[in-house]
This record gives C-alpha cells, structure tokens and sequence, in this order.
C-alpha cells in the first residue's frame, strides 16, 4: 500500500510540475509566441557584469525574484524601441515580485547608455554592463535585444530573442503566472 501512495504522490508532482509549462504555452499572444519555454529550468552563467556603481555582481545575486534579464546595446535600433516596454512591464509588476535587469553588452558608454534609456523613456531601469561580453557569450547571446527570463532561484526558464512588447497584456500574464507558481 506505501508503495502504491508513494507512486500516486511522485505521478501527482511529476504532473504539477508539467502543468506550469503547459499553462504558460496557453497565454502566448503576441510577441510573446516568440518565447520559447524550456522545460527544464536551465542554471545560468555565473560570469560578472558591472551592476549599481560599476560593483561587481552575477546573475545569482537577482535570486528571489522573478528576473526578466534584456541583453541591449545603445547602437541597437530595435532595442530603443523594446525598451520603454520594458520600463512598463518594471512599473507594473515591480510591487509583484518581477524586476526588469537591462545589461548593456559589449562597448557601452555609461553616460550614453544614461542618455538612451533618458530618450527611451526607461530611466527607471538599471544601467548594468557587460563591457567585455564574458556573461553574455556565456548565456549564449548571439544577436540583440534578446530577453531571458529567470525564475526565484535563479535559473533561466525562458528565452525571447529579437524586439518584443513586454508591456503587452500577454507579457503580463505570463509574468504573473511565473510569480504564482513560485508563490
């Protein structure tokens, strides 16, 4: 009988833990069907970037929240338009347990990044750095805007490649859907 309930109780979790991805699938409209779900959490780099100041910091230092991570560059044209979105999405559902991370790959003046994310109206999103591109080949960024999405402990559980909307009622969802399965 214990082995009967302990098969009934791993299939229960086996099925818990498949249904989040299945969910998720259901509320793509959009840009937003450009996210690729994966489905198994993958682990992330663990390469330094400049965060607040210049200090140091790594993808593990964001665990605890839901992190939408944007790989950008002030030379890039489809970024600038991406950007306010992502600045939406950072008011929207900042109180809700998602932070927006823009880390600017490659050669990136500070005080132009300053200027662009000014122009894009996205001053309220972090001017983060990836000067010598060390986290970004490692998180296997091979064009830009591309967007990846991690999950409380810090592991990458999505992927949106290219410009996309993330301020769309899609993008909300699927957010909020990430924070209550971890809930």
């Amino acid at each position: 009988m214990r082995k009967l309930v302990a098969v009934l109780y791993t299939g229960a979790l086996l099925a818990a833990n498949a249904a989040p991805a299945q969910d998720l699938a259901a509320l793509q409209d959009g840009d937003m069907r450009k996210l690729a779900l994966l489905e198994v959490p993958a682990e992330v780099s663990s390469a330094p970037f400049e965060g607040d100041g210049g200090a140091e910091m790594t993808l593990q230092d964001l665990k605890g929240e839901v992190v939408v991570v944007n790989f950008w560059a002030t030379w890039c044209a489809p970024c600038r338009e991406e950007m306010p979105t992502l600045a939406k999405l950072q008011e929207e559902l900042g109180d809700e347990g998602v932070r927006v991370a823009t880390i600017a790959t490659g050669r990136n003046d500070p005080l132009e990044q300053q200027t662009f994310m000014e122009e894009a109206g996205a001053a309220n999103l972090p001017l983060w750095r990836d000067p010598n591109q060390s986290l970004a080949r490692e998180m296997g960024v091979l064009g830009l805007p591309i967007t990846v999405i991690l999950d409380r402990e810090g592991q990458e559980i999505a992927r949106l490649q290219g410009e996309a909307d993330w301020s769309s009622e899609s993008a909300l969802a699927i957010l909020r859907a990430i924070v209550a399965q971890g809930a």
